[in-house]
């Protein structure tokens, strides 16, 4: 699955020669990558936020790649991929009987990642039982095996990822707060496909040309007509789902040119800050309302609208006052 978000920017972007694997040249993209070069040098925990297919994985293995621990091994732990029960095994390892089953002793993933980077995707499904556990070795750098009385000492680095709200998982009792500043220390958020729209022509091209030469097919570039279409869906799965809407295009197209008709996109668009929008203003006013309706209306605060924003609060609230944007004048699901 890595592997299919991986192709998400390489041309037309002369920030840096550090993400040779990355394709756009958008201001969100480039925000991101700078955020990567500043924090990767560091032993900082990072968490990365986004939405399902945006790239995560690619971010951390990038974050990995510019660190001082380069040489050493990236470990991954799909924190939704395991059952609770196995987690922390998964995690810490265990000893010869610690349970029913472990007729051998096993190494964990903290030993495997020693000296390297740990990556624990989708952290906000971590069991609740299992929190002060891993909030122990962040702090203490230190854990037993499961079925051992001693104790293990790890030089790790962490990189965590999740596509839900956390803040909203700590109000409802489901992940602890301590545990969420730990992992915290340096937030990155990936911009959603619908952010990079500047950057779906190189993207959709890039995959159409990938395609065609692994089909053994000819690739011409993608007509306007068709990039418009391209251009106007939300996407909620991302990059991931449009490189999927290209490679059925691919196999659907016989000379090489991706019609529009062969896009089949699972719905028409709802993308509303493009369809009828007359002035600036009015793009300001429901970009504003579509972000601050993403973080059920709250402004300030970590993972808030301003900050999502990339304002200040105080000059978010000016901008709500300025547009005449309340929460009384619009409904939210």
């Amino acid at each position: 699955m890595g592997a299919v978000v991986a192709d998400f920017g390489r041309e037309d972007l002369p920030l840096s020669t550090n993400f040779p694997e990355f394709i756009g040249s958008s201001s969100s993209l480039k925000r991101l990558l700078q955020s990567i070069e500043t924090v990767a040098p560091t032993d900082a925990s990072v968490l990365i936020i986004g939405e399902t297919g945006t790239g995560k994985e690619l971010i951390a293995k990038a974050i990995h790649r510019l660190s001082r621990r380069s040489n050493e091994a990236i470990v991954k732990v799909n924190c939704a991929a395991i059952p609770a029960g196995l987690l922390e095994a998964e995690l810490f390892g265990h000893e010869r009987g610690a349970f029913t089953g472990a007729v051998t002793q096993r190494v964990g993933r903290f030993e495997k990642a020693h000296k390297g980077t740990l990556f624990l995707d989708e952290i906000g499904d971590m069991p609740l039982e299992l929190q002060p556990k891993l909030l122990r070795v962040l702090q203490e750098r230190e854990f037993e095996r499961l079925g051992s009385s001693r104790t293990q000492r790890v030089d790790v680095r962490m990189v965590a990822a999740t596509h839900q709200d956390l803040i909203t998982k700590i109000e409802k009792g489901e992940f602890r707060r301590d545990l969420y500043y730990r992992l915290n220390v340096f937030p990155v958020r990936i911009p959603p496909l619908r952010e990079r729209v500047d950057d779906l022509p190189l993207l959709a091209n890039h995959f159409a040309q990938k395609f065609a030469a692994k089909m053994g097919k000819r690739a011409e570039p993608i007509p306007s007509e068709t990039l418009k279409v391209l251009q106007a869906y939300d996407y909620p799965g991302n990059v991931r789902e449009l490189e999927n809407v290209i490679e059925r295009a691919v196999i659907l197209s016989k000379d090489g040119v991706l019609r529009e008709e062969f896009l089949e996109l699972k719905e028409p668009s709802k993308n509303i800050l493009f369809d009828t929008v007359r002035t600036l203003e009015d793009f300001e006013r429901r970009f504003i309302v579509k972000t601050l309706e993403a973080t059920a209306w709250r402004v300030g605060g970590i993972s808030g609208a301003a900050e999502r924003l990339g304002l200040n609060r105080t000059t978010l609230v000016s901008k709500m006052r300025k547009l005449g944007i309340s929460r009384q004048q619009h409904s939210i699901a």
